[in-house]
Order: C-alpha cells, then structure tokens, then sequence
C-alpha cells in the first residue's frame, strides 16, 4: 500500500513510474501534463501505447469487453492526435487508421488507468515497455529513488482504497444552523489525499432502532456556492433538518466530487454538458463509468461509529446495494429531494432516466416545490 500511495504522487507530479507484472516491466505516466511522448520513449527505449478505458472507447463508438485497451504509438501521432483519442469530443468519426493496433489492455495497462483514476486525472495513460538496453539505467534509477516500482496488481487494486484502514483524526462539536447538537468527526485514507466525516447530529445512544443516515458526495459547485447546474446543496440542507427531524443520526460527507471523478474532470465534463452532452455522456467521453464512487470507506466510518443498522435517506439504489454488501442493515429508505429548477432538470432527468434513480416524484411536481 506505501507504494502505490507514493506512485499516486508521483504520478499526480507527472513524474513515470515503474509497473511489474512478473514477466514485464513498463513506464507508465499520466497523459495529462504530458510534455513529450518522446521523452518516455527516449527513458523505456521503446515507443509507448496510449491506454483507454472501454467507456472513452464506447463514446468514439468502439465496441470493447475488456476494461481497457491499448494503442500503440507510432511516431506520426501528434498531440493533437492525442488529445483528440483520449478527451475531445467528436462530431465526425475517427479515421479507421488512427485506431491500428487497438488491443485489449493486459495486467500492467489495466494498473496504469487504475492509478490515473485513484490520481483523478483523465483516465488515459502512456505506457512503454522497457527494453533491454534501458533497463541498467532504470535500474540506476530505481536504485537511487529517482522512480519508483510498484506491483501492477496493487496498482489495479488500488481503487478500491484500503478498506479497514481508515484513520479516524479529529473530532469537535459543531452547532449547524437546522442541528445544534452536532459533532463532526474526521477520518482521513491511507494515501492522504482523502479526508472524509461524519456529521453526527443528537445522541445516537438515545435512538430506538435504525439509525437515520445520509451518504453525501462533497460538491464544492452546489454545497458551497450553491450551483443552479445540481440539487446537492439543497439535499445537503434538507438532510440535515430531516434528520434532526428525526430525532438524531448521521450524514456522511464523503471527499467524492463529480461521482468519484474530482473536481478538475467534472468541471470537464460540464463544458461538455454545455455543448449538448447530458451528465452521463459527458463522463462517458472523458473515459469514466456512470458512477466512479467507492462506498467500502462509508461501511469503514460506519463500523468506527459501532453503526450497524441504518434508516438510508436516499434515491440511489447503488448506495443502498452497497451499504448491505459491506454488511450494513438497511431497514427501510427516506427519499430527500431538491427542487427542480430550469437548470437542474436535465441532469436530474439523466439521473433517473440513465442511472436509475428514484426521482419521479419529484420530476413529475409531487416532490418539494419547483422554482
């Protein structure tokens, strides 16, 4: 785990790092900050390949099974032309030639988008074999703590954090406006780049059965400075006066902007929003799934909080999913709605259309109040 961690830095620096599979080694570095492509062929001694997840695929209308594959570079490739595979949306089809050589990505391909992923940068990486010749001098280098080898296993694995490793930090009473009595308690991951907390709001002690509970994405855009484009911040509001309402419980505040995606891709993907895209497409094109969010760190706050049956205030059946996955009783399910606004109504309507959200109530009047 201390590796992949410090591969995750490196990595987020646009530094390379070293991946093994057992029978291959390969540099691996983040297409995005990239300066040259020529640089990593001139240090691996051998030309890279552009790996692309099968949504980014999917979204320039190629059909793939695998998670990932990958393309290898020929020395025509400019970066436009790689700017143009990995992020940009097209009107037009690709040219059949631009894609010569696409092949399913192997153990140490699918580690490299892993690790892009866990960065949150775009989901697309150069990895190039390294070659006899260059291999002394990267050892050199490894030696010398210049790079840094990781397990392309580990690093595919690396997505799903570290569960029942979560470290719980700092605690304090904070008065909310709608919950006075209110506690809020950190836990930051192992790789310190997340920082997650739970609102504990009245006396848990004195609840009768199922805690009341809200999983909350942090949206810096609509919790914060309350963003016409999302419903998050009203959510937000409105949870913690139902539970207060409810006598007590617990909203998590979960570090996943964007579905998991961070905050730099899902300001990318607003700028397609723009253009026409709906709010799954857009992630789509820039390479990520429908919902890139990892629940195994609310089970780990859960547990610390000897929580074990819950009263889930929600519309996302995923959460609910993997709530009871992770062995967690969800007793019963509190829709929490927004309003619908002009603005929100198209991304609100993907939600419940392309991801299956329980929002028709609120999407047909009977929920909380349009403005």
């Amino acid at each position: 785990m201390y590796h992949i961690e410090r591969a995750i830095f490196d990595i987020r620096r646009g530094l390379p790092v070293v991946l093994h599979t057992g029978d291959q080694r390969l540099l691996v570095q983040a297409l995005e900050g990239c300066a040259s492509v020529d640089n990593l062929a001139e240090l691996s001694g051998s030309r890279p390949a552009l790996v692309l997840t099968r949504h980014r695929l999917d979204a320039m209308g190629v059909a793939l099974t695998a998670d990932a594959a990958c393309l290898p570079l020929t020395k025509h490739f400019s970066e436009a032309d790689l700017h143009r595979l990995a992020i940009s949306r097209e009107n037009t089809p690709l040219p059949p030639t631009l894609l010569d050589g696409l092949q399913p990505a192997g153990v140490g391909e699918r580690g490299a988008v892993a690790l892009m992923r866990r960065a949150l940068l775009i989901p697309a990486a150069l990895c190039a074999e390294i070659s006899e010749p260059a291999a002394v001098r990267i050892a050199q280098q490894l030696a010398s703590g210049e790079l840094l080898e990781v397990n392309a296993q580990d690093a595919e694995k690396c997505l799903a954090g570290a569960p029942g490793m979560l470290k719980r930090v700092s605690e304090a009473r904070i008065p909310l406006e709608s919950a006075a009595e209110s506690r809020f308690v950190l836990f930051r991951e192992p790789d310190g780049l997340r920082e997650h907390v739970a609102v504990v709001i009245g006396q848990l002690d004195s609840l009768p059965g199922a805690v009341p509970l809200r999983m909350h994405s942090a949206c810096l855009t609509g919790d914060l400075f309350g963003s016409l484009r999302c419903d998050c911040g009203e959510q937000l509001r409105n949870a913690v006066a139902d539970i207060q309402a409810m006598g007590g419980g617990v909203l998590l505040y979960l570090a996943q902007e964007g579905r998991g995606i961070g905050l730099a891709n899902k300001l990318r993907a607003y700028t397609l929003q723009d253009d026409g895209l709906d709010t799954v497409d857009a992630d789509q094109v820039l390479g990520f799934g429908d919902d890139e969010r990892q629940y195994a760190v609310a089970v780990d706050m859960l547990n610390a909080l000897n929580i074990n049956k819950v009263q889930l205030l929600t519309n996302n059946p995923l959460k609910m999913a993997a709530l009871r996955e992770g062995g967690i009783e969800v007793v019963s399910r509190q829709a929490l709605y927004g309003s619908v606004t002009d603005h929100n109504h198209r991304y609100l309507s993907a939600k419940a259309n392309r991801a299956g959200h329980f929002l028709d109530d609120v999407l047909e009047g009977r929920g909380r109040s349009r403005i």
